[in-house]
């Protein structure tokens, strides 16, 4: 047996639960009791709890995989800026507009390769192991 109960909602809400109703082909009644059902239900927060647990769980896995790929692009430019500087002896003057020149098509080459690699879904990031990454500092001193 069903007992009626007359509730008053403000007209946004009321549209909210037409619109619902209209969109799932179920009474308004239906949505109402479904709503105030998950409302009082005890075991309702700690389902949310669980879906914010999963979500946070979630999000900070993604965080440390940016956090190692931001490390691992950090030191892989430093790496190579410090052995493109060591390696690299200053041009004469008398040669540099023919090293600008063959350094602009060497860079779309380089770019031309990137793109190809992106498209193709590569990343380099995803060739260096995981276990690489996660060695101990210390072991970097010796």
């Amino acid at each position: 047996m069903r007992n009626r109960m007359n509730v008053y909602f403000p007209p946004e809400l009321l549209a909210q639960i037409t619109e619902l109703a209209d969109r799932k082909n179920i009474s308004r009644s239906a949505i109402v009791e479904a709503a105030v059902s998950s409302f009082l239900s005890p075991d309702g927060s700690d389902r949310r709890e669980a879906a914010f647990s999963r979500r946070l769980d979630r999000i900070s896995r993604q965080m440390q995989r940016l956090e190692r790929d931001l490390g691992l692009t950090a030191e892989t430019l430093a790496l190579f800026v410090r052995f493109w500087l060591t390696v690299t002896p200053p041009l004469p003057p008398d040669a540099q507009a023919a090293a600008q020149a063959k350094g602009r098509e060497r860079f779309e080459g380089f770019v031309e390769t990137l793109g190809r690699r992106l498209q193709k879904g590569q990343s380099f990031l995803r060739e260096i192991p995981e276990d690489i990454v996660r060695q101990p500092a210390d072991e970097d001193s010796n």
